[in-house]
């Protein structure tokens, strides 16, 4: 089946013109599709896996970085060609506040409590890039446009 996963129809309908230029770049055309999918429906599902891969390893091609925020917890993540760079913000148990909320999270950033831990790591992809980065949007993480990154990353210097 797909290296990542299928496409919802909702989603195939939004890809709706890329599918058909899919199509058309293998060879299958209308009346090809529609009688595929009426005499060979299983053969069908794997010409939408394979579209379905197209437009996730392209999309997991386009991620620069990834956020995942917990109530007392933030990780961002550069996600770079060879390694991955987190920069993160956690605090202590203890602590009343909350990284979900836009709040919490500007009070923690200009006005740091005690308790409040900034670090960084790096590590390797273990295997596939875009195959780490899906599975780590199917575990939370969201894609960003970086700004809480280098934030962090800035708390880090000063």
């Amino acid at each position: 089946m797909p290296k990542y996963r299928l496409l919802t129809h909702e989603e195939l309908m939004e890809f709706e013109k890329e599918f058909i230029d899919f199509l058309v770049v293998n060879g299958i055309t209308a009346p090809d599709w529609q009688a595929l999918k009426e005499e060979k429906p299983k053969e069908a599902v794997k010409v939408i896996a394979s579209f379905s891969d197209v437009i996730f390893e392209g999309s997991m091609r386009k991620i620069k970085f990834l956020e995942l925020r917990k109530t007392r917890e933030v990780r961002c993540y550069q996600c770079l060609d060879k390694k991955m760079i987190l920069v993160a913000m956690q605090a202590d148990p203890d602590l009343d506040i909350d990284f979900t909320s836009q709040e919490g999270l500007m009070q923690a950033m200009t006005n740091p409590p005690k308790g409040l831990q900034v670090f960084t790591s790096e590590k390797e992809y273990e295997g596939v890039r875009e195959e780490e980065l899906f599975l780590m949007t199917r575990q939370g993480c969201l894609v960003s446009d970086g700004k809480l990154f280098k934030a962090l990353s800035m708390a880090l210097v000063s």
